[in-house]
């Protein structure tokens, strides 16, 4: 099988990091979002189980059937709008479930229209390199940012890459959290974990469907899933040299439209057992798409099909692996976090940089992306495409530069 060909040590340490952030960073807030519709423990469980089998099935096949990193996540700020919401009290379990599946018949039918691709195709790279820039530098700056509380360890951890990217830089991330993980062993710094062995089981919860719902729920699950999870993911395709190449005479990049219909299928089969939005991945997608994960980008699909094999690990065994990921310190998951995307980061800011008649706007998307602003519920992802769009309408209205150059 070429898989087996193609995997490395880096790609298989990309599928692990990109986990381990990915779901670390944010599986706090989807059990409040749970616990905010009076799901139960068993529900809960559910959720992980539809969830992981989600995540992974839609990373794992798209990325083996295409030779290309697909990568799909679960939305985060998705999430954080269930828990608001759910936090009022006015939401049944079955109401939410129903919120899922407009939501999700949404997202089937932006992905198959294409009207989301057309939309992302008229975005200069400048910009969407940029948009992809600030979303990164977050987690860029939270990594350095937790030597505030673990000092030694982020040091360490520094050294560990610099030396790494010296002397193997191809093993330079795997080399940097197997140092990590010694530091915290000796040092006693891993958390309690409760592990509880045994295969999770789905919980069926028939859907039901009103109109507050839909307003109060599904509108705004798939406004930001779009706005704050997709845009970005197109963003990092686009920017990682994944985009669709054959009007350049290059190779047929990732299907986006293809792929966003199949999150929203899969989501919409999924969500009476918990599933309450599957998207394109961004920050998971920029480790399992940059060169830390392998030096051929003909090759890092092996990194998506590594984090798909672990997601679906993780819905089978939700509670387990739940317990073991969450035991890594704090410190440590946004260092290597931050370590792993420093490449991409750098490829993002010199293609928003490169093409001089975009050099302003891509900086004004980098720095209102990076401010993590949000109006009117929706991201700062969006907000930076807006705002960038606006300084090139501006500066450059009427010219044949207006929304093009570079792609």
């Amino acid at each position: 099988m070429q898989f087996f060909k193609d995997v490395s040590l880096s790609a298989v340490t990309a599928g692990f990091v990109a986990v381990l952030v990915g779901f670390t960073s944010s599986v706090a807030i989807v059990f409040q979002a749970a616990q905010a519709l009076h799901a139960t423990p068993d529900m809960i469980a559910s959720w992980m189980w539809a969830l992981g089998l989600g995540m992974g099935l839609c990373t794992l096949l798209p990325s083996l059937w295409l030779k290309k990193p697909v990568m799909v996540a679960w939305s985060t700020p998705g999430a954080a709008v269930l828990a608001s919401a759910g936090t009022a009290g006015a939401f049944s379990i079955q109401e939410a479930v129903g919120a899922f599946m407009v939501c999700a018949a949404l997202i089937t039918l932006s992905g198959a229209t294409g009207w989301f691709e057309r939309v992302m195709n008229r975005i200069p790279l400048a910009l969407a390199s940029a948009l992809l820039a600030g979303v990164l530098a977050r987690f860029g700056l939270a990594g350095f940012a937790a030597a505030q509380t673990a000092l030694p360890l982020v040091v360490c951890m520094l050294l560990a890459y610099l030396v790494g990217k010296r002397w193997w830089p191809r093993y330079a991330v795997p080399f940097t959290l197997l140092v990590a993980i010694i530091f915290v062993a000796v040092h006693a710094g891993f958390t309690g974990a409760g592990v509880t062995f045994g295969l999770a089981m789905p919980v069926f919860v028939r859907p039901s469907f009103t109109v507050s719902a839909l307003v109060s729920l599904a509108l705004p699950l798939f406004i930001v899933t779009m706005a704050s999870q997709n845009l970005p993911g197109v963003a990092a395709i686009q920017s990682t040299g994944y985009g669709d190449q054959r009007a350049n005479g290059g190779d047929a990049g990732i299907p986006v439209s293809k792929v966003i219909t199949i999150t929203g299928v899969a989501t919409l089969l999924l969500a009476p057992f918990g599933a309450f939005a599957l998207n394109l991945s961004a920050i998971t997608a920029a480790i399992c798409m940059g060169p830390e994960a392998h030096s051929d980008s003909r090759r890092r699909y092996t990194a998506a099909v590594s984090c798909g094999v672990l997601y679906v690990v993780i819905g089978l065994f939700g509670a387990a692996i739940t317990g073991v990921l969450t035991a890594f310190p704090k410190e440590l998951v946004a260092a290597i976090a931050g370590l792993a995307l420093l490449g991409t980061i750098g490829g993002a800011l010199t293609a928003a940089l490169q093409h001089e008649p975009h050099r302003e706007a891509a900086v004004v998307t980098f720095l209102v992306t990076l401010s993590g602003v949000v109006v009117a519920g929706v991201g700062s992802a969006f907000w930076g495409v807006v705002a960038g769009a606006l300084a090139l309408l501006v500066q450059h209205f009427g010219r044949s530069t207006l929304l093009r150059g570079p792609h």
